[in-house]
């Protein structure tokens, strides 16, 4: 048994290295990386500043921009959305679109298919592109990466955040917002934090024991400022804790700025802003979005006249008036602006960063018989039945989306893939419609989106069966899109919408030859197709080039390699946050499943999801095996060097992604059945073997003791268990720590 209250501090080093003053020693601090050369250009700056001139620049002037001072040559900081690309300019006063001819841009794949690539390097290549782009359209700041975390499978933005698994959360993060940072751009990482729901999100107060914070909600936020340098945080809606967010001193100043080091700038999410003198001392730094005149914004004129009042200080306002101007300079917005990077936009090289992350994201689920990839020999027509076939999702819902020149369906992708002389038979299938006098109320889960209609078509449903029934092969292409999953609503259920069943299962009857692909951002109820087709494949909104590298994948051109990044459950009511009851509050939400998110709960309580997080096939083989360790004992501040053999035992070249989840059987509080501590993505020519090392910092296999209000590795035995998904553990062995 291990010995209780053993305390180890693993953050101690990062902030004795970083050493932040803090906040309330009124000094401007740093933004980790900058250099102090710039310190007395600032000084300089902000004595000539007018206090009016001073707050302009901490509020909205634009839809997009904080204010600057020209006669100083102080610029705007100027912004732009970016979840899926570089959203289209918006005018300054309006959230209409400027009409703009040369704000084209890359429509990427959605932030979900990202973390399904299990790929950091290519979560590298999407910073770095989408930098390139967001230069080449003169702005500051990206309002991305989104790292929430997926706390339910109806989420409304599960598409646009990565994953329910802290551990991939952050390894994907990190080398997103360095490529992104690369190019003299800021990233505003968000939505810090506890913004796990769309409904009620403007005002629910999330309650959670100080554990599950630590643990699960706040290790990507922490490592996108500890490793990746994020010059920007964007504080959220939501309250937590009884504030909120943007003006919560625990959160902003006590944990981001004290304990981490931040130095940065914190911006409000749009409209998200409820106060004057608390938000400036409790941590915000700008204020966007919010619906008024922006004269009128809580950090303008009523800034000004707290001043006068005597309420708050000129000298608080300098320090956030430091922090802009620190990260301006850092980007180059100021200072050495001829070296700034200039960027490039929507070009062959950036179509083809979109079409690499969509062509390892895409999911095989299911492949009875070698049912894929596709066989066209001999094969004279193929029946394409489905809207999603030729929906496009880089503009939908609510939200930011992509004006691009470029968005390849999947219809289009197979026309461009298959042999001039097989025949391709399209046929809409089902219809995307919404009964629009039942839209949600504040507050209801259905809030800004129609409800779907789920009857089908009736000519439309024959039309599909004679396609089928004329057809060597069906494709039917059902899941969701952008108009359905979208920002500022959760979904009501997990049912496939418009309905899709029943046009699948009609399908699977008359034509056995049939593929079921799926497009989407989360997790539907699937279980009976998942029973009746042969193979099955999931795909995302997945960029400009997505048909095309669907229909590679459906050929045999590229072997899918990617793996789920959340759990699939078989019925909503088995999901942690719906199990217990705690989805979605009213006035206050309170996270009952505690640490036990995602795969943590299912594998904890022993059920078995419709798909485990980390699952996906491949058109290959692989055996994994000799699991070792570079020694049975370690002290806290040492590292595990694991090592595994995997090899390609198949005829196709492919990849696999190993995964090492630790459990810790003996510990002194409740802890997961096991939890993700390494991955590593694995790419093999047939026959080729490969001798794979990854490493986990014995500091990486604490839990928080809220006893002690510090990380704490209790002495004893864990066991390391590798596997290629959170259910399929092919190898185990155990380790113990002094």
């Amino acid at each position: 048994m291990k010995k209780k209250g053993v305390a180890f501090s693993i953050g101690v080093v990062c902030f004795l290295l970083t050493a932040p003053v803090t906040h309330a020693q009124k000094s401007p601090g740093r933004v980790p990386g900058i250099s102090s050369k710039y310190d007395a250009e600032i000084n300089r700056l902000v004595a000539k500043l007018t206090l009016e001139e001073k707050v302009s620049m901490l509020h909205g002037n634009s839809m997009f921009a904080t204010g600057g001072v020209p006669r100083l040559g102080i610029p705007e900081l100027k912004m732009a959305d970016g979840p899926l690309g570089v959203r289209e300019e918006i005018s300054r006063d309006s959230w209409a679109a400027a009409g703009w001819t040369n704000d084209f841009a890359t429509y990427y794949p959605a932030a979900g298919a990202l973390a399904a690539t299990w790929n950091t390097g290519l979560a590298y290549t999407f910073g770095n592109s989408v930098g390139q782009e967001l230069r080449a359209r003169g702005k500051d700041m990206l309002l991305s990466p989104a790292i929430n975390i997926v706390r339910t499978p109806l989420g409304g933005r599960t598409y646009e955040y990565l994953t329910e698994d802290p551990f991939l959360n952050k390894s994907m993060a990190v080398p997103l917002i360095a490529g992104l940072q690369k190019n003299d751009v800021m990233a505003c990482v968000k939505h810090f934090a506890a913004n796990n729901q769309e409904t009620n999100r403007d005002f629910v107060d999330v309650q959670m024991d100080e554990r599950t914070l630590r643990e699960i909600y706040l290790p990507a936020f922490e490592a996108a400022v500890k490793e990746a340098r994020a010059y920007g945080i964007m504080g959220a809606y939501n309250k937590f804790r009884g504030e909120y967010l943007c003006e919560s001193d625990y959160m902003l100043n006590q944990i981001l700025r004290n304990e981490w080091g931040f130095q940065g700038v914190v911006v409000s999410d749009w409209a998200a802003v409820h106060s004057t003198v608390k938000s400036l001392k409790n941590g915000l730094d700008i204020e966007m979005g919010t619906p008024k005149p922006f004269n009128q914004y809580f950090l303008a004129d009523p800034l000004i006249a707290a001043v006068r009042a005597r309420e708050i200080t000129e000298s608080e306002i300098d320090i956030h008036v430091k922090r802009i101007l620190r990260a301006l300079f850092q980007v180059k917005a100021m200072g050495n602006t001829a070296s700034r990077v200039k960027g490039s936009i929507a070009t062959e090289a950036h179509y083809k960063d979109a079409y690499n992350i969509a062509a390892e994201s895409i999911v095989l689920l299911k492949n009875d018989n070698n049912a894929l990839p596709l066989r066209t020999d001999g094969v004279k027509r193929i029946a394409v039945i489905g809207n999603n076939a030729v929906k496009k999702n880089a503009l939908g819902g609510f939200g930011a989306g992509v004006k691009t020149k470029r968005e390849i369906t999947p219809l289009e992708g197979l026309k461009n893939r298959l042999p001039g002389n097989i025949a391709i038979d399209y046929v809409e299938g089902y219809l995307e419609r919404y009964e629009v006098k039942n839209k949600g109320n504040m507050g209801d889960i259905t809030i800004n989106r129609p409800v779907p209609i789920d009857q089908l078509d009736p000519a439309r449903l024959e039309q599909a069966i004679e396609a089928a029934k004329k057809a060597d092969i069906a494709i039917v292409f059902g899941g969701a899109n952008r108009d359905y999953e979208t920002e500022a609503s959760d979904r009501s259920s997990l049912k496939l919408p418009f309905g899709q069943e029943e046009l699948i299962n009609k399908v699977l009857a008359v034509n056995p030859n049939t593929i079921v692909v799926l497009i989407g951002g989360a997790p539907y109820d699937i279980g009976e197709i998942k029973r009746k087709a042969k193979a099955l494949v999931w795909s995302w909104f997945n960029g400009s080039e997505g048909g095309n590298a669907l229909a590679d994948v459906l050929l045999g051109k590229i072997n899918p390699s990617g793996k789920l990044p959340w759990t699939m459950p078989k019925d909503i009511n088995e999901s942690p946050a719906h199990a217990t009851h705690s989805f979605p509050g009213d006035t206050t939400v309170t996270y009952k499943e505690g640490v036990l998110v995602g795969y943590r709960w299912f594998d904890t309580k022993k059920i078995e999801p419709l798909y485990p997080f980390g699952y996906g096939l491949s058109y290959t083989h692989f055996n994994i095996n000799g699991l070792s360790v570079n020694k049975k004992t370690y002290g806290k501040s040492e590292t595990i060097l694991v090592k595994c053999t995997v090899k390609n035992t198949g005829k196709r070249y492919g990849a696999e992604v190993l995964q090492l989840y630790v459990s810790d059987p003996d510990c002194s509080v409740m802890r997961p059945e096991k939890e993700l501590k390494a991955f590593k993505k694995v790419f093999l020519q047939p026959d080729e073997t490969q001798v794979v090392a990854m490493n986990i910092k014995v500091a990486d296999l604490a839990f928080y003791d809220e006893k002690i209000k510090n990380w704490n590795v209790e002495p004893g035995k864990f066991v390391l268990q590798l596997g290629n998904s959170s259910k399929n553990i092919l190898q185990t062995t155990t380790i113990e720590v002094r």
